[in-house]
Protein backbone atom coordinates (compact mmCIF):
# COMPACT_ATOMS: atom_id res chain seq x y z
CA UNK A 1 0.00 0.00 0.00
CA UNK A 2 1.44 3.19 -0.89
CA UNK A 3 0.25 6.97 0.02
CA UNK A 4 1.51 9.85 -1.38
CA UNK A 5 1.30 13.02 0.10
CA UNK A 6 3.11 16.55 -0.28
CA UNK A 7 5.68 17.47 1.70
CA UNK A 8 4.39 15.06 4.77
CA UNK A 9 2.00 13.90 7.06
CA UNK A 10 2.23 16.86 8.71
CA UNK A 11 2.30 17.34 12.51
CA UNK A 12 -0.01 19.63 14.68
CA UNK A 13 -1.30 22.29 14.26
CA UNK A 14 -2.22 20.74 10.79
CA UNK A 15 -4.57 18.34 12.01
CA UNK A 16 -6.99 19.31 8.91
CA UNK A 17 -4.35 19.14 5.98
CA UNK A 18 -5.56 16.52 3.43
CA UNK A 19 -2.24 14.39 3.61
CA UNK A 20 -2.29 14.34 7.48
CA UNK A 21 -6.24 13.34 7.57
CA UNK A 22 -5.59 10.52 4.52
CA UNK A 23 -2.58 8.92 6.82
CA UNK A 24 -4.51 8.90 10.14
CA UNK A 25 -7.31 7.09 8.75
CA UNK A 26 -5.29 4.63 7.23
CA UNK A 27 -3.25 4.21 10.71
CA UNK A 28 -6.46 4.61 12.74
CA UNK A 29 -8.03 1.44 10.38
CA UNK A 30 -4.93 -0.70 10.66
CA UNK A 31 -2.77 -0.22 8.11
CA UNK A 32 0.96 1.50 8.15
CA UNK A 33 1.33 2.64 4.15
CA UNK A 34 4.31 3.58 2.64
CA UNK A 35 4.26 7.10 2.83
CA UNK A 36 6.02 8.56 -0.78
CA UNK A 37 6.39 12.24 -0.35
CA UNK A 38 6.12 14.03 -3.61
CA UNK A 39 7.58 17.41 -3.23
CA UNK A 40 6.53 20.40 -5.78
CA UNK A 41 2.92 21.74 -6.11
CA UNK A 42 0.28 20.24 -8.75
CA UNK A 43 -2.28 22.65 -8.13
CA UNK A 44 -3.41 26.26 -9.45
CA UNK A 45 -2.27 27.77 -12.56
CA UNK A 46 -0.13 25.82 -14.77
CA UNK A 47 2.73 28.21 -15.10
CA UNK A 48 2.50 27.89 -11.31
CA UNK A 49 2.75 24.21 -10.72
CA UNK A 50 6.36 23.19 -9.85
CA UNK A 51 5.96 19.77 -11.23
CA UNK A 52 8.56 17.23 -10.02
CA UNK A 53 9.17 13.48 -10.56
CA UNK A 54 6.92 12.21 -7.57
CA UNK A 55 4.02 14.49 -9.40
CA UNK A 56 4.45 13.17 -12.63
CA UNK A 57 4.72 9.35 -10.97
CA UNK A 58 1.38 10.34 -9.08
CA UNK A 59 -0.18 11.29 -12.76
CA UNK A 60 1.04 7.99 -14.01
CA UNK A 61 -1.27 6.40 -11.57
CA UNK A 62 -4.07 8.24 -10.59
CA UNK A 63 -4.76 10.66 -14.03
CA UNK A 64 -4.20 13.92 -11.33
CA UNK A 65 -1.14 15.83 -10.05
CA UNK A 66 -2.72 16.23 -6.28
CA UNK A 67 -2.42 14.52 -3.05
CA UNK A 68 -3.12 12.72 -1.50
CA UNK A 69 -3.19 9.36 -3.70
CA UNK A 70 -3.53 6.37 -1.99
CA UNK A 71 -2.41 2.94 -4.24
CA UNK A 72 -3.98 -0.40 -2.00
CA UNK A 73 -1.98 -3.84 -2.49
CA UNK A 74 -5.09 -4.72 -4.74
CA UNK A 75 -3.82 -2.10 -7.22
CA UNK A 76 -7.34 0.24 -6.53
CA UNK A 77 -6.21 3.81 -6.60
CA UNK A 78 -8.51 6.15 -4.09
CA UNK A 79 -7.93 9.88 -4.45
CA UNK A 80 -8.32 13.05 -1.73
CA UNK A 81 -8.43 12.91 1.63
CA UNK A 82 -12.54 12.05 2.05
CA UNK A 83 -12.31 9.22 -0.23
CA UNK A 84 -9.44 7.75 1.55
CA UNK A 85 -10.77 8.19 5.05
CA UNK A 86 -14.43 6.60 3.78
CA UNK A 87 -12.30 4.05 2.21
CA UNK A 88 -10.52 3.08 5.28
CA UNK A 89 -13.44 3.19 7.34
CA UNK A 90 -14.89 0.80 5.05
CA UNK A 91 -12.22 -1.56 4.85
CA UNK A 92 -10.24 -2.11 8.39
CA UNK A 93 -7.38 -4.34 7.89
CA UNK A 94 -7.90 -7.54 9.57
CA UNK A 95 -5.71 -8.57 12.39
CA UNK A 96 -2.97 -10.74 11.99
CA UNK A 97 -4.21 -14.26 12.71
CA UNK A 98 -8.24 -13.46 12.59
CA UNK A 99 -10.02 -15.80 10.60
Amino acid sequence: MKLYVCWGTHPEPFHTHPCRRAHRALLAAGYEPEVIKVRGLGVGPRFLQWTTEGRREVERVSGQKTVPVLVTDDGDVVVESSPIVEWAEVNPREPSGAS
